[in-house]
């Protein structure tokens, strides 16, 4: 063996964590070579923590037995994640000479969405049969791989769920005592179709280390851990950021170029078309700011006010739906308070800019009383109607999309740009011609 490979080798086995971060920024040609040279046991951990879309690239160019040999020392679930990233004729001549107990759980996992519990679940959990004894019981749990106890669930011959067995009751029981007398019965359990945010809500609303994940009949078909729950809430909010910012949820650092082009243009495109549709209602305005210079340079002014205050209505109003705080029936309360937010702190800026039009125009153009109170009142106006119209459509715009069964996240600041932009150039100039005998 290459020094070089064996100083690899060593590092990838001792920090598998620093190691993944290292692959993800090589060349793909470049992680391919080395990957080759890592044994299974070393490249699995490896695989676990590299972002599916690296680790699947990795994937194409092995022997198929090596490839195997991989699926088969890998979780359930990195194993579906991993599934996902190659080309399905691949995907099915690796799978096809594995074993069905390893296959099962990996097709079971990648029929799942990975926005459902199904697709955040760990499907490899133990159930005690409800008719068995304490005795029994103990016998079965000592049997079981550590990697499927969780809690002590307890179900039917036919998988469904009955309930949940403490064990500090199993332990104290007698040991003929049938374990049915034991159980509790109010188990909380969450439907394998069910979006992982309401997953995630839950767990951290019931603070369990585990949930049970049931399919449409009531069996138990997995469990969603504390530290999957944690990943998945930390991923939801990132895609969340990235959606409201027009990037794709599925967007990563190293994503291809064609991905990210793909996923950005459309939203893009349309950007540029609000982006005329603002500069069009400027266009109507031409004649004004030929007269009127200061009117040019304080456009900006007045629209970046707008879009910031519509920026910190949309983030909260976008925060209380991701976390169930704007329940049914409170929606009209949220817009009212987010608005009347925007007029009273629009009035503030309006005072403020409007004496600093003043000292501005009196100062740099020397210009009279007249001219600069007049720019001074066509500011003040337009402030204090866009910050307004801003912070209300920073509120509405989130909750028409999730009306409309959208994201409410998807790209929600390139509509309120547009709302702030066309306000805001509206007012300021339709008051500039409205004051326009001051201001000449």
């Amino acid at each position: 063996m290459k020094p070089l490979e064996s100083l690899l080798r060593t590092f990838v086995e001792l920090h598998p964590e620093e190691a993944a971060r290292a692959y993800e920024n090589l060349e793909t040609g470049e992680a391919q070579r080395l990957f080759k040279t890592l044994p299974v046991h070393v490249a699995v951990p490896l695989l676990e923590r590299l972002n599916p879309q690296v680790a699947g690239p990795l994937m194409m160019n092995l022997e198929i037995d090596r490839a195997r040999s991989l699926f088969t020392e890998l979780s359930p679930r990195a194993a579906s994640a991993l599934a996902h990233q190659i080309e399905e004729s691949r995907r099915e001549e690796v799978l096809a000479g594995l074993p069905d107990r390893i296959v099962r759980p990996i097709r079971e996992l990648t029929r799942y969405s990975a926005e459902t519990a199904g697709g955040i679940m760990e499907p490899r959990v133990a159930a005690l049969p409800i008719d068995i004894t304490a005795q029994q019981a103990i016998s079965t749990i000592r049997k079981t791989p550590r990697e499927a106890l969780h809690y002590l669930y307890v179900a039917e011959r036919d998988g469904k769920l009955v309930g949940v067995l403490s064990m500090r009751d199993l332990l104290l029981a007698a040991p003929r005592a049938p374990i049915a007398s034991l159980v509790h019965r109010k188990v909380v359990s969450v439907p394998d179709t069910m979006d992982r945010a309401d997953v995630v809500q839950l767990m951290a609303e019931r603070g369990f280390l585990a949930m049970p994940v049931v399919d449409y009949e009531g069996r138990l078909v997995g469990v969603i851990k504390h530290d999957e729950a944690l990943h998945a809430s930390q991923l939801e909010a990132f895609e969340d950021l990235q959606k409201i910012a027009g990037a794709s949820a599925d967007e990563r650092a190293l994503s291809p170029v064609r991905t990210v082009v793909t996923s950005r243009l459309p939203w893009l495109i349309l950007n540029l078309v609000t982006a005329f549709m603002a500069a069009a209602v400027v266009g109507l305005f031409e004649d004004v700011i030929a007269q009127v210079a200061a009117l040019a340079v304080l456009m900006p002014v007045v629209a970046g006010q707008g879009g910031n205050t519509g920026a910190q209505s949309l983030a909260v109003v976008i925060r209380g739906l991701a976390l169930r705080e704007i329940i049914t029936g409170s929606e009209r309360r949220v817009v009212v308070k987010e608005t009347l937010a925007g007029v009273i702190n629009g009035i503030a800026i309006a005072v403020i800019s409007a004496l600093a039009v003043v000292v501005w125009q009196m100062s740099i153009e020397q210009a009279g009383p007249k001219k600069s109170g007049g720019l001074a009142a066509v500011i003040f106006l337009a402030m204090i109607i866009n910050m307004g119209a801003a912070a209300l459509a920073g509120a509405i715009i989130p909750l028409v999309l999730q009306t409309l069964g959208r994201d409410p996240a998807q790209s929600s600041s390139i509509f309120l740009t547009t709302v702030t932009d066309i306000v805001g150039f509206a007012s300021f100039l339709g008051f500039a011609v409205l004051f326009l005998p001051l201001l000449t």
